[in-house]
């Protein structure tokens, strides 16, 4: 019977269904265990992750029976693609699966931060009254920037323009002709920042898009203006987002993703007190629906890579 590891969480039924038909090793708590997964590989045939287990080359090494490695999700950045490329075993990502979920979370954020009403309650619990403190803003008749114009960002834009937005997006490898355009009008990055009102990543973390939004790219934002982060961490300067909220020359964000997780009591201490800072632990895409989808897509790779009936 083909063994296959799974190293983070899964929707459960899925797995049971993977359990009949295969020697099935799941223990969501192997991506905080590496040398236990190296323990595990010796006669594995599939490795299902999502983003927190490195797949590199010695975790390939120790697998040399893997057949495939199934990603809970889509970005690959914790997986070494090469190096699996090198040893004929294929990468399969749960491409599509989220994103609603992910285009649902945006919205909402947006929503909370462009308001800025939603995050008062022990004040008014407390006794507090402050409506004049809380005249927020609306969506309607605001520029929605998107960095990166995928599957993700084309659902977001979709429910931006039913509340009244306006979706700018900058995506350099979508090409001019393609009938995505239709939905929102292509501009340069510089141009998207110093228009967006709501500035939202949707793009991979890699060499030309770490830091992408620094600084300088910050202070080039319109009065008011918020950031949404739920592609990479390190595709945006926490730093420089912590010190733009702080000084009110950014109106709000919402962090999803960070350049080092899990998110630690050390290193979330920079967040501490942030001001207008909403801050989740890289769930945009996992809901009920969406983990379903997920595992059942990557359920049924395994299935087909292994020889198995769906």
């Amino acid at each position: 019977m083909a063994r296959v590891v799974i190293t983070e969480f899964m929707d459960e039924v899925v797995v049971e269904g993977l359990a009949e038909d295969f020697d099935t090793v799941y223990d969501p708590s192997l991506a905080d265990r590496p040398d236990r997964i190296l323990g595990l590989l010796g006669d594995a045939e599939a490795l299902v992750v999502r983003n927190r287990t490195i797949v590199d080359a010695a975790m390939l090494d120790a697998a040399p029976r893997l057949r495939i490695v199934g990603r809970l999700g889509v970005g690959l950045d914790n997986i070494d693609v090469a190096a699996c490329a090198q040893r004929g075993v294929p990468v399969l990502a749960a491409t599509g699966a989220n994103v609603e979920a992910v285009a649902e979370y945006v919205i909402t954020v947006t929503l909370m931060l462009v308001r800025g009403s939603f995050l008062m309650s022990s004040r008014v619990a407390a006794g507090e009254w402050p409506r004049a403190a809380l005249t927020g803003r609306e969506l309607s008749g605001r520029t929605l920037g998107l960095v990166g114009f995928g599957a993700i960002a084309r659902r977001v834009a979709e429910i931006a323009e039913t509340l009244g937005m306006r979706v700018i997006a900058y995506d350099p490898f979508l090409p001019g002709d393609d009938p995505a355009w239709a939905s929102a009008s292509s501009v340069d990055l510089p141009t998207l920042v110093a228009r967006s009102d709501v500035l939202s990543l949707h793009v991979p973390l890699t060499d030309a898009t770490r830091d992408l939004i620094s600084a300088s790219e910050i202070d080039s934002m319109p009065d008011d203006a918020v950031l949404i982060n739920t592609a990479r961490g390190g595709v945006v300067d926490e730093g420089a987002v912590i010190e733009a909220l702080r000084s009110g020359r950014l109106a709000g964000a919402a962090l999803d993703v960070f350049a080092s997780e899990p998110v630690d009591a050390t290193s979330g201490a920079v967040f501490a007190d942030v001001p207008n800072l909403i801050l989740t632990p890289h769930i945009a895409g996992i809901t009920h629906e969406s983990n379903s989808r997920v595992s059942s897509m990557i359920a049924s790779a395994v299935r087909t890579a292994l020889g198995a009936p769906p």
